[in-house]
């Protein structure tokens, strides 16, 4: 029988009513909890091995990032660059290097990986020399066993030539995932993203020629221009190269990036309403096509090979970033280098962590308490799918959702966004699914709220 860890009396008080909710569906994509504009300097800088000292680290996931793009896209708000002066790929991976010994250091011997991930930035962006060298970083530096785990990578189609995409599958990597964004190339135009739909099918061709397990295809829908059938004349377009997954992003525009200097072209509403319309007919369309809904944003194709990475994966703790936009999670804290969009300072963040010679301390993060552990664990079940499961949630923190957050359930109830069914499991409804921008936000502590808005976009 387990036994529900005890909470302590301070961390009991009742969970306070969560902010007021507009009816907008796209307020904010969690894809992480805190979100990184709520992290700050950290005044003691604590050293890594104290971090990690006494967590569980039987399996770790890994995660090395690469800031580097050949071009970065309108909608684009990543901690990124455009290309790289000669020597600073290679002056990135000696720092990477530095950081993996260091951080290796800071673990127990005995840890293990039980999953792999390159992401960015656009990894594929390095030359295949150098994607060599960083598998070797992840393999003798870090001790993980790449052809063991599942391992993801992102590309561009630009990036996906076929001496890359040969070093990445004789590696081992399980899942290539594209961003393709759209099949229409004046789509791609208005997105301010220079490619080709000849050039994307050719890249596509080199992928499944390369025989990866699994494909990944994004997309995304609320192009300035954008119709119904524009969109499903995509979907049909990635259909025909039969994914085993894709991911359906709605269209932010970011401050910073190069669409919120173009200004809006549709009121907030009529965009809205365009974005919800279109995923609506998304997702409609690829259920007809035999795909599985796993969240809002990705839908698996049934019967498909797994790569063992879930949309949530990366949230988990035990988590180890390495590269100068990578976080990492300790049940304790969140941590990372700072953050950036601006072209000027996210250079000047990379130059900086280019010339660091000792990487055993953690710089900014947010402390993990009890209340916003459970709080996180609520958004990364509550947004797939499946739902959570409330015998483990008591398992694992004593108590019940509705305890826990009941003024944020019961705004989510009144507004259809549950489902019926067994008392077992808390699920959205489909309606909850699509409005996942919207419930992601409103399970945001008061605290995180106000350092997010107190955060200035550099």
């Amino acid at each position: 029988m387990t036994t529900a860890p005890a909470r302590p009396a301070q961390d009991a008080t009742p969970t306070p009513a969560p902010a007021p909710a507009t009816e907008r569906p796209y307020q904010s994509y969690v894809y992480a909890y805190p979100h990184k504009t709520a992290y700050r300097e950290l005044p003691d800088r604590p050293p890594l091995r104290e971090l990690w000292a006494g967590e569980s680290q039987h399996a770790l996931s890994l995660y090395l990032h690469i800031p580097f793009c050949e071009v970065r896209c309108g909608f684009c708000n990543l901690f990124t660059r455009i290309g790289g002066p000669d020597g600073l790929t290679t002056a990135y991976l000696d720092a990477l290097d530095r950081q993996a010994g260091a951080v290796r250091a800071a673990l127990d011997e005995g840890a293990r990986f039980a999953l792999a991930a390159f992401g960015g930035g656009t990894p594929t962006y390095l030359s295949a020399a150098e994607l060599e060298r960083l598998c070797d970083i992840a393999e003798h530096r870090m001790g993980a066993d790449l052809r063991a785990v599942p391992l993801s990578v992102e590309a561009s189609p630009a990036t996906a030539t076929a001496d890359r995409l040969a070093v990445l599958a004789e590696r081992g990597t399980t899942r290539l995932s594209l961003g393709v964004q759209s099949f229409v190339d004046a789509e791609a135009r208005s997105a301010v993203r220079p490619q080709k739909r000849a050039d994307v099918e050719a890249a596509l061709g080199r992928i499944r020629d390369a025989g990866f397990p699994v494909l990944n295809i994004d997309l995304i829908y609320g192009i300035d221009g954008q119709t119904e059938a524009s969109w499903l004349h995509s979907l049909d377009a990635a259909l025909l190269w039969q994914p085993e997954e894709l991911y359906l992003y709605p269209l932010y525009v970011r401050p910073l990036t190069g669409l919120a200097r173009r200004g809006e072209a549709e009121s907030p509403a009529q965009w809205d309403a365009r974005r919800l319309a279109l995923y609506r007919a998304g997702r409609d369309h690829l259920l007809a096509h035999g795909y599985q809904q796993v969240s809002m944003r990705m839908f698996r194709r049934a019967a498909a090979p797994q790569a063992g990475v879930s949309e949530y994966a990366c949230q988990t703790d035990g988590m180890v970033g390495l590269g100068c936009g990578a976080r990492s999670y300790t049940s304790r804290l969140h941590y990372s280098f700072d953050y950036a969009v601006d072209a000027t300072e996210v250079r000047s963040i990379i130059d900086d962590y280019v010339a660091t010679e000792t990487f055993d301390r953690a710089v900014v993060g947010r402390a993990m308490t009890p209340a916003e552990a459970r709080r996180r664990h609520l958004v990364q079940s509550l947004l797939q799918a499946e739902g959570l499961t409330l015998a483990e949630y008591r398992a694992r923190f004593g108590g019940t959702p509705a305890e826990d957050f009941p003024a944020e359930l019961a705004a989510f109830a009144a507004r259809g966004w549950l489902a019926e069914g067994p008392g077992d499991v808390l699920r959205l409804s489909p309606e909850g699914l699509a409005h996942s921008d919207a419930v992601g936000p409103m399970l945001f502590s008061p605290e995180v709220r106000a350092l997010m808005a107190e955060y200035e976009a550099k």
